[in-house]
């Protein structure tokens, strides 16, 4: 049974929005020797690796294409058209996203342009644990390819037969996924970050897994992460306007990922409280990964405010992958939400449309991060590079400024800089 929180103060309120944080010093002791076995030893640290953890040792890590082309053998059409529909949709929220180019004079002869430049290469990471989850395929090389980068590796782990799961190839192969390797976790993240004999070096790392994979990203972020995108979260804003069942549903959907998961329900009265975990006691019983979402549950909670403004405030000081909105003026509130990953409006907008074929991205920020990452986007994929062209009458109306300055900061040959192109010598 979800426990419930009935308007708890303020300073009880850092524990209430608290993580799953067990064992993450013993965490990031074995992903830093990961990372460093596969920095130093290539890929015959890698193949080591790959054998102890994930319990197979593969021939070659990269998939061929035979076993790409022969993947869409076993995919089943249903699941084609899906696929096709969710592509569509995602293409077009994200091709909508591609910046302009700022051109502007911003005085007479001063010219400052801002240009998107997409990055070279790219690693993206699946994961496969609980599930293969091939719509993170297209959550991440469709804007890859929309941004326009050279070349888009992924790596994802493969089952105890060293083969991975049809319906990710499919998907890689849908989206124009340049090579695929059959390898995860940390030791992944460190093949893309350091490069081995097979793996290319890549740069910049997409993907969201398991704390071991979001530490790895985290130590290795020099060479350039997306963001930290580990166990994933739910929390829903619910006043009596919303359906029991309905956030009964959502609660259970986020808490199926997997132990380290988390669902938070914010809402008004402790008799839609019960009524809630009644329905999450009807509906669980039905469920495939019961055990798994019993154990998410327990790191889950209900909180109780009688007062709109401290349930935004709550979910704000969360700062929530997910965040449903299932109240009355839900735009309203929303509006208010300065910290999330993705915002869902309104009773008919599960958490799930969001997962796989709304058109929003599904990588986003957890564990708090949405204070200061944004989802995944087309921007994730690109660089923007700034260039000025100064005209001789416009650095002539801008040099007292610039020497101004720079005498200031006591840099001499900064303001020379300007100086002899005005004067013809330095002065």
């Amino acid at each position: 049974m979800l426990k419930i929180h009935n308007n708890p103060p303020r300073r009880e309120w850092p524990a209430l929005t608290a993580r799953c944080t067990r064992q993450e010093g013993e965490i990031t002791e074995r992903v830093a020797a990961i990372l460093s076995q596969v920095r130093t030893g290539g890929d015959k640290a890698l193949r080591d690796l790959v054998a102890r953890i994930e319990g197979y040792v593969p021939e070659r890590f990269e998939v061929s294409r035979r076993q790409r082309t022969e993947a869409a053998k076993a995919v089943p059409q249903r699941l084609k058209t899906a696929l096709a529909i969710a592509k569509s949709n995602i293409e077009a929220f994200h091709r909508a996203q591609l910046p302009p180019q700022v051109d502007i004079e911003v005085m007479p002869g001063v010219r400052c342009v801002q240009r998107a430049v997409a990055i070279g290469r790219v690693g993206l990471y699946i994961p496969g644990g609980n599930a293969p989850l091939f719509s993170t395929v297209l959550m991440l090389a469709l804007p890859a390819r929309i941004a326009g980068c050279g070349e888009v590796v992924l790596c994802t782990p493969a089952g105890r037969g060293g083969k991975i799961a049809p319906e990710v190839l499919f998907a890689a192969d849908l989206c124009g996924v340049d090579r695929i390797f059959a390898v995860g976790g940390a030791q992944a993240v460190a093949a893309m970050a350091y490069g081995t004999e097979s793996i290319p070096h890549v740069e910049k790392i997409f993907g969201p897994g398991n704390r071991y994979v979001t530490r790895a990203k985290q130590l290795v972020s020099a060479q350039a992460v997306d963001l930290p995108a580990g166990p994933s979260e739910v929390m829903v804003l619910a006043d009596n306007s919303a359906r029991a069942e309905f956030v009964a549903a959502d609660l259970l959907s986020q808490a199926e990922h997997g132990d380290d998961s988390q669902a938070i329900l914010v809402c008004r009265t402790e008799r839609f409280a019960r009524q809630v975990t009644e329905a999450v006691e009807e509906q669980i019983r039905y469920l495939s990964r019961g055990e798994a979402i019993r154990n998410s549950l327990a790191n889950s909670r209900i909180v109780l405010f009688d007062e709109e403004y401290k349930q935004i405030a709550f979910a704000n000081a969360y700062a929530p992958e997910h965040l449903i909105v299932s109240m009355r003026d839900a735009w309203g509130i929303a509006a208010k939400i300065t910290a999330a990953g993705s915002v869902f409006i309104g009773n008919y907008s599960p958490e799930s449309a969001g997962d796989y074929a709304s058109g929003t991205n599904h990588t986003l920020p957890t564990g708090g991060w949405a204070r200061a990452y944004s989802g995944v986007n087309v921007d994730s994929f690109m660089r923007k590079i700034t260039f000025q062209e100064l005209t001789r009458d416009g650095l002539d109306a801008l040099a007292p400024a610039i020497t101004a300055m720079a005498e200031a900061e006591g840099l001499d040959a900064h303001a020379n800089a300007v100086r002899v192109r005005m004067k013809g010598g330095i002065l």
